[in-house]
């Protein structure tokens, strides 16, 4: 059934463009960009416990540095974006290093992430952290591997922008777009894998859509996030699910 599922999702998302206008195959575009970034930061706050307001860094990064080495090196696409992971998911591992050693804490292959036995390990530093010490795990170095995985996964997340957007702003480094992502998890559904992609969903359908009838969008955002907070604290998708459960057993 879970094959199913994912064969008729993935069928419609080929379909999609066929039949949907200019403006909404540009919104899923985004929507997905937005996604990647989400489940990116996920792997930090939902299945590590690690929150991170910085997160946009990895986008900004990964995005300036593939435009410079196209406009400026005159290095092709296909050197200039891989180049451009590598030095992003380096210095993410730099960083990494120094940030969790000052604080002590701090869509397929994230599917196969998360559901790994690392993936358990993870979970584990971040419920039961002493307990995995004491079993033999190097709970830091468990965290410092999903930093840089996921400062990798937010690299291709600033790939994904630039390319299609084709040009970037320093904005896109703001704590704003950091913000946006840590609410895209959290209305979505902390530490879930389709979380992400509904809470980015959900944030870029009002800024692009709503954004054109209301100045004030983002007041209708945080009303939104406060309405999903009160019905559903743990998430749209949580949310949903213990919903469906109640009326099966009905």
């Amino acid at each position: 059934m879970k094959r199913f599922a994912w064969t008729l999702f993935v069928l419609m998302l080929v379909a999609f463009p066929l039949f949907a206008g200019d403006f909404y195959v540009n919104l899923a575009s985004q929507i997905f960009i937005a996604a990647v970034f989400a489940a990116s930061l996920n792997l930090l706050v939902g299945y590590g416990g690690l929150v991170s307001l910085g997160h946009a860094a990895w986008v900004g990064l990964a995005a300036y540095t593939s435009a410079w080495l196209y406009l400026r090196m005159g290095l092709g696409h296909a050197a200039a974006a891989p180049l451009a992971l590598l030095l992003t998911t380096v210095i993410a591992g730099i960083f990494g290093w120094i940030a969790l050693h000052a604080s002590g804490l701090g869509f397929l292959m994230i599917a196969k992430f998360v559901a790994s036995p690392f993936g358990a390990a993870l979970r584990g530093t971040r419920d039961e952290p002493r307990r995995m010490a004491a079993l033999g795990h190097d709970v830091w170095r468990v965290r410092w591997i999903t930093f840089v995985y996921s400062g990798f996964w937010g690299a291709v997340a600033g790939l994904l922008f630039v390319y299609y957007h084709k040009y970037i702003h320093p904005t896109t480094l703001s704590l704003t777009v950091s913000a946006e992502a840590l609410l895209s998890v959290i209305a979505g559904g902390a530490g879930t894998l389709a979380g992400p992609v509904v809470g980015a969903a959900i944030v870029l359908t009002l800024k692009n859509y709503v954004s054109a009838y209301l100045e004030r969008w983002n007041m209708l955002l945080g009303l939104v996030f406060v309405l999903i907070v009160i019905f559903m604290p743990d998430g749209v998708v949580p949310g949903v699910r213990r919903w469906w459960a109640r009326l099966g057993r009905k």
